[in-house]
């Protein structure tokens, strides 16, 4: 990872046009008229010294959930985090930070999506009081109170927790890192939440602190 200047700067520079960029390739994407940018010999070459990703997308590790292809990005435009259920740990989160302090990245995206398999066993875990054995009774953990609160709230299907989870995950990464939250509190940087849908391809925001994004 590289903390020099970088040699691509036609990059969006705020989280609202970081925001539209995503918006536009995943409605390309869902239209089937993707242009899979940036995925060319000469990209290659400038992006050799340094990087400028104008977003951190922090999804889930579903290998249907692959963000440079729902979102039409090439080389250097995202950098991504994957664990199951979207989990934070101080990995994920000092990720975060150096994309942001470092790379001054303008958008964090945490991306959930439908059918998510770590819900899935989370919400199974709730039902039958038993949890699963090995790290993975951590992810479980981890996901339990997305899912308890999505059943205080009246949700009844895991895609309810999906979303919840989402939520929860996007807001908890202000509370766990002071770097993130300065940075979002001066505006240099934003954190949302969408949920992908796996039938139709597309991302739909569910979480903003920032009223602007839904008009986006």
């Amino acid at each position: 990872m590289s903390t020099q200047p970088s040699a691509v700067e036609n990059t969006p520079r705020t989280p609202l046009e970081a925001w539209r960029e995503l918006r536009e390739g995943n409605a390309r994407f869902i239209s089937g008229d993707t242009l899979h940018p940036h995925q060319d010999a000469q990209r290659r070459k400038d992006l050799a010294q340094s990087q400028k990703p104008f977003a951190v997308i922090f999804g889930c590790s579903d290998s249907r959930l692959a963000a440079e292809i729902i979102f039409d990005l090439g080389l250097g435009d995202a950098f991504v985090i994957r664990t199951a259920g979207q989990v934070i740990d101080n990995a994920v989160l000092g990720t975060l930070e150096f994309a942001v302090d470092v790379l001054h990245t303008p958008l964090i995206v945490v991306l959930g999506h439908d059918s998510c398999g770590a819900v899935t066993a989370t919400n199974d875990s709730v039902d039958s009081g038993n949890l699963p054995r090995g790290f993975q009774r951590d992810l479980v953990e981890h996901i339990m109170p997305s899912v308890l609160e999505s059943r205080r709230n009246g949700g009844t299907t895991v895609d309810d927790a999906v979303v919840e989870n989402t939520k929860q995950a996007a807001a908890r990464l202000m509370d766990q890192s002071r770097s993130l939250a300065d940075a979002i509190s001066r505006g240099d940087t934003a954190v949302i939440g969408a949920c992908y849908h796996l039938e139709d391809g597309r991302a739909e925001l569910v979480y903003s602190n920032d009223p602007a994004f839904r008009d986006a």
